[in-house]
């Protein structure tokens, strides 16, 4: 049954679902209009909301942007393409490949969210190389459906915000430390849970032999580049140079093993991105060669560059007219002491599909959600966790966070989609009881 269920999910989404930028377009007019409808904007009024939302995402987008081209670079490197083909054999069959690439994506964005975005597209590609019947699509789809455990893992950005000092509701409900939020009884059984069932619905979908969609390893980017080292010009030796790279990559790895050891800061996308850089640096061993790698890893960046400034637009005018705190506030009107946490999830869930960023979701709506928790006697670990769970998990079906993967992989919104929206279901239920009934 959930073949049919899956063929037929797939089959709806490639009919339907428009090209990523296209969706953001019809998003943004779709905002525009119900900012009018709902909350009583003019258009003048709604357009100077999405105008001065339209740039707040620069600097996260120039973020992701690294993390495509920086984990693109490392994976190119003649080294961290043994590695990964040494661990792509370790499956030898489409079905243990799916389940390992699952299982790879979710430990790594358990640890950080950046880094399971990259590792598990680069792993994808690579297990598209060593197993010839692997379903492409699903591979990646699998690598991508991994990354929803990340906001109740090390890297959740509502556990960590409320687990610090100053946090903007610390004057509501105090200093909450992570062992109520990402290591209480509740998240550690939610992780346990979908640490199984993801990788067993993954398995469950992958198409019966002969139905795969595969890919021709030679577009996978398996070509090396271009050689220069034959010229012998004074500025060919130094784009050639070895010790250049050493000396600028041990440097930049130098710092790294400093912030980890040497400071108590926790690891962000900063420093993702800053050791990827100069362990690509260092693993390419000439300059050139490194930039070859960057040219060709930038051509992908186009979907991150132009879409992510209209989702700062949407988000500007969800928060500006007051859209998500109507959406936030129409949960709460029906919800008791047992099924607050059931509907904050839910509401967080339609939330995240408009304004897709943790940090942002949560200071639209922690003020109301936090409030409808002290009077039904909710804690405010339990709402904290409802919300991050919510934002996390329709970003199975929400192409901004996909845009990383899907440019690492060579495809479309439309092509992983449909599978996700499987395991979105299926995660649905577990996340909806592990919030209402674990202690």
């Amino acid at each position: 049954m959930i073949q049919g269920i899956t063929r037929a999910s797939v089959s709806m989404v490639e009919r339907y679902l428009p090209d990523a930028f296209v969706l953001v377009l019809m998003l943004t007019l779709a905002v525009f209009g119900a900012g009018m409808l709902i909350e009583g904007h003019g258009p003048v009024a709604m357009a100077q909301f999405w105008g001065e939302g339209f740039w707040n995402l620069l600097s996260f987008s120039m973020q992701m942007v690294l993390i495509l081209v920086t984990g693109f670079v490392v994976a190119s490197t003649p080294v961290f393409k043994r590695l990964l083909r040494v661990l792509a054999k370790l499956a030898r069959t489409p079905r243990q490949g799916i389940v390992l690439v699952t299982l790879v994506s979710l430990v790594a964005a358990w640890i950080n969210w950046g880094f399971g975005l990259v590792i598990g597209a680069l792993f994808a590609r690579e297990l598209a190389r060593c197993i010839p019947r692997l379903d492409y699509r699903l591979a990646i789809a699998s690598a991508y459906s991994g990354f929803m455990v990340w906001h109740g893992g090390l890297s959740g950005s509502v556990p960590l915000v409320i687990a610090t000092d100053g946090h903007f509701t610390a004057d509501r409900i105090g200093i909450v430390p992570t062992s109520e939020t990402i290591f209480s009884p509740m998240n550690l059984g939610i992780l346990l849970a979908l640490f199984i069932v993801i990788p067993l619905v993954n398995w469950l979908i992958t198409p019966p032999e002969g139905q795969e969609v595969t890919i021709d390893p030679a577009k996978l980017g398996e070509e090396d580049a271009a050689d220069r080292t034959a010229l012998e010009t004074p500025s060919a030796r130094l784009e050639n140079s070895m010790a250049l790279s050493l000396a600028s990559g041990v440097l930049g790895l130098g710092y790294v093993g400093y912030y980890i050891f040497g400071t108590d800061s926790g690891l962000n996308l900063n420093i993702v991105n800053f050791t990827l850089l100069f362990l690509g640096i260092l693993l390419h061993g000439r300059p050139s060669q490194f930039l070859a790698s960057v040219k060709e890893a930038v051509d992908g960046a186009s979907g991150i560059i132009v879409q992510f400034p209209f989702y700062a637009g949407i988000m500007g005018m969800m928060v500006g007219s007051g859209l998500a705190v109507t959406m936030s506030n129409w949960f709460v009107s029906v919800s008791t002491a047992e099924t607050l946490p059931l509907f904050t999830f839910l509401s967080a869930g339609i939330v995240n599909l408009f304004v897709p960023s943790g940090g942002g979701q949560w200071a639209v709506q922690a003020p109301i959600m936090l409030e409808a928790g002290a009077a039904l006697g909710v804690e405010p670990a339990r709402t904290a966790m409802a919300v991050a769970w919510g934002d996390t998990w329709t970003n199975l079906i929400q192409p901004f966070w996909a845009l990383p993967a899907l440019a690492i992989a060579g495809l479309s919104a439309k092509d992983i989609m449909g599978y996700c929206l499987v395991v979105l279901m299926v995660t649905g239920v577990v996340l909806a009881c592990g919030l209402t009934f674990l202690p």
